[in-house]
């Protein structure tokens, strides 16, 4: 009988992806051809990864976006050890894909909509994979993939979209608080009045960022714990009201700084040391949110029969 090892497919024996000089032995052409794509697709979207560097950089509701690929790289490297053995190429979708992320670009330069121009970097990014690496190879980088939407700013008219509401609702329920603590304080329009002092609710103050960012955070939490996929979806839910409390007790605790302390300490809180505390309050309402979950739902067990 003949040795079985010979006939063994690629990664069988061992699925950890040895990435040593011996893994490219027979790939050079391979190697050499997605060197050369990825080269040329860089110049293709140097416009655009410009474009998103200056958002992370310049826009504070997006500083996480330089987080976001980091992190996908990372979780393609924790999955290292699942990359599927076999993999075939699928040129034809991979080529159709890429077509499709073409055309989504010169859609959005036709109409100025730069957002459709980033966001067709996940097709094209999936197209790649398609060519090279096949379905099964998509569907191990399909999370990682997909989570770096969230290094792409919102489309304008969706920001204008929920700032307002979200503006009048940090409005109303901060002074609803403040109100409840006994504060004199009257809502009108996005401001509260408080005394003699007027605390405006502008576009920053309306959580959208605070939002963003903890939407983000907790996706990423749920690819990296292991945990029941209702238990994640309730993570990923609770990051919107979780968002939301912490900026309005950020708004209240500057209205009771303004009462009781200085307005100078408020504003001081309000735009400097409130943005550090934000997050890790948030995170604090997320653990607390999992400690009780704990403890209302046991897991059901099976028993021995009674003798």
């Amino acid at each position: 009988m003949g040795d079985r090892r010979a006939f063994a497919p690629p990664f069988a024996a061992n699925p950890r992806i040895n990435l040593g000089p011996r893994f490219w032995v027979g790939r050079e052409r391979s190697a050499a051809a997605a060197l050369l794509i990825a080269l040329a697709s860089l110049w293709s979207f140097w416009p655009t990864l410009g474009q998103l560097v200056r958002a992370w950089f310049h826009d504070s509701q997006y500083s996480h976006g330089i987080l976001v690929p980091l992190f996908s790289f990372g979780l393609l490297w924790s999955r290292r050890d699942r990359f599927p053995a076999g993999a075939r190429p699928a040129p034809v979708s991979g080529f159709a894909l890429l077509a499709f992320a073409a055309a989504v670009r010169v859609f959005g330069g036709a109409i100025y909509f730069a957002w459709l121009d980033q966001i067709a970097l996940l097709p094209f990014l999936a197209g790649l994979v398609l060519v090279f690496g096949g379905w099964p190879v998509l569907r191990w980088a399909a999370a990682p993939l997909l989570f770096l939407a969230y290094m792409v700013p919102l489309p304008y008219r969706f920001e204008v979209l929920l700032g307002f509401p979200l503006q009048r609702l940090a409005t109303d329920a901060s002074t609803y608080v403040l109100q409840t603590l006994g504060q004199p304080a009257i809502a009108e329009g996005t401001a509260i009045l408080i005394r003699d002092f007027k605390l405006s609710i502008v576009k920053a103050c309306s959580g959208l960022s605070m939002l963003v960012t903890f939407f983000t955070f907790s996706t990423a939490v749920c690819l990296v714990v292991k945990k029941p996929v209702s238990d994640k979806l309730l993570i990923l839910l609770s990051a919107i009201p979780i968002a939301l409390v912490t900026n309005i007790l950020r708004i209240v605790l500057t209205g009771l700084m303004h009462l009781h302390v200085s307005s100078e300490s408020a504003n001081a809180f309000f735009h400097d040391a409130a943005g550090w505390f934000m997050m890790p309050l948030a995170l604090v309402f997320l653990w607390a949110e999992l400690w009780v979950l704990r403890r209302l739902f046991v897991d059901a067990r099976a028993r021995p029969a009674l003798r």
